[in-house]
């Protein structure tokens, strides 16, 4: 049997808060497990994670 490759992942945080965003990006952060300032989540490198991420991107720090 072929070894699996671990999958990657990538660390998001949020340094950007919520307030006075719209409905979408509020709920794009929760999507992405964020809904508290200085929370990080580690989440797989996806195409959609990236996606989330890019909708979120002035809210947000990306570490690998």
């Amino acid at each position: 049997m072929a070894k699996k490759e671990a999958a990657k992942t990538v660390k998001v945080t949020q340094t950007g808060s919520p307030i006075r965003r719209t409905k979408d990006q509020r709920a794009t952060l929760i999507g992405l497990g964020l809904n508290k300032m200085h929370r990080t989540s580690e989440l797989t490198d996806t195409p959609e994670v990236r996606g989330m991420i890019r909708k979120v991107q002035h809210m947000v720090k990306v570490e690998g």
